[in-house]
């Protein structure tokens, strides 16, 4: 217990000490926990705008005028028993009908046409959602069967796989883009955190050299140094979740408005809070306690 009193005086004289490389070290920490929360805020807000789309996506099953109660029935049973199905919504003649005349309400040309008709030329209509996008396809491939060819008149999915296409490469290539500037990221701050204690280090030289002379077993010289990694990991996540839970308070009302939700970040940050900031922390000790190792690596062979 003395001795781990003395390695936590030692490490706290340090800091004092340097207490310049001290602030650097904590500002280089907080800058990369900051590029790292925007990375993870850009994916997380990226994922969510993708999914509110890829939620509005259906397909429209068209089904002929002419088709029987029985057979329209019958297609309707199939699909809803598909096992990537999740909703299927019939519409009538009659409630397709209503929703052309509610789209075309101020074309009068239109209108005007559809008076002139004696029968309602719209077939009934069944609007699918499936569990992702891509089983759109294997919802279509099943109707375009010979069975179903003159009951289901067409399907409205060439603009809808396009846009499900489109919504793929996006989020594919976002998370490449996150992955790659966190390892950049991580990268940096590794380097610089590195220069930064083998600076700091340097100025301590002597004083580890005599700690050896005189009899201090290699933990004792580098407990300090992990004391100090425990106390900047502290010090740097703790500022950094003050920064990144202030700066959601200021974006979630913009986001609110593209996400529908005014308090998206907000609530995403601090439901996790717990588990962020102990990866996060984790993270900063590891890097810190690794740059300080290699650091001092030298100067322990004295």
């Amino acid at each position: 217990m003395y001795s781990f009193l003395r390695i936590v005086s030692f490490a706290l004289q340090d800091i004092v000490r340097n207490i310049g490389l001290s602030f650097m070290t904590i500002f280089v920490l907080v800058l990369m926990l900051l590029s790292v929360n925007t990375l993870l805020f850009i994916r997380l807000v990226t994922n969510e705008a993708t999914t509110s789309i890829r939620e509005q996506i259906d397909v429209s099953i068209y089904l002929s005028p002419e088709a029987t109660a029985d057979e329209i029935d019958e297609v309707y049973t199939y699909i809803a028993s598909l096992p990537q199905v999740t909703h299927a919504t019939f519409l009538s003649q009659d409630e397709v009908l209503q929703n052309f005349k509610n789209l075309y309400k101020d074309n009068e040309n239109i209108l005007a046409s559809l008076e002139e008709l004696a029968e309602n030329p719209l077939g009934a209509t069944i609007v699918v959602k499936t569990k992702d996008p891509a089983d759109y396809v294997t919802v279509i491939d099943d109707l375009s069967v010979p069975e179903y060819e003159t009951i289901v008149e067409s399907k409205t999915f060439t603009d809808t796989q396009g846009a499900i296409q489109k919504i793929d490469v996006i989020t594919k290539n976002v998370e490449h883009f996150s992955f790659a500037l966190t390892a950049f990221f991580a990268i940096i701050a590794f380097l610089i955190i590195f220069n930064t204690i083998r600076v700091a280090i340097y100025t301590q030289r002597i004083e580890i050299s005599i700690k050896k002379l005189v009899g201090a077993t290699n933990w004792f010289v580098q407990g300090p140094y992990i004391v100090e990694s425990i106390l900047f990991s502290i010090l740097s996540v703790g500022i950094a979740v003050l920064l990144v839970y202030g700066a959601t308070g200021i974006l979630d009302p913009y986001l609110g408005v593209i996400l529908g939700d005014p308090k998206f970040l907000t609530n995403y940050y601090f439901s996790h809070i717990l588990s962020l900031a102990g990866i996060q922390f984790g993270i900063v000790f590891f890097l810190t306690l690794i740059s300080s190792m290699i650091a001092m690596r030298r100067y322990l062979k004295t």
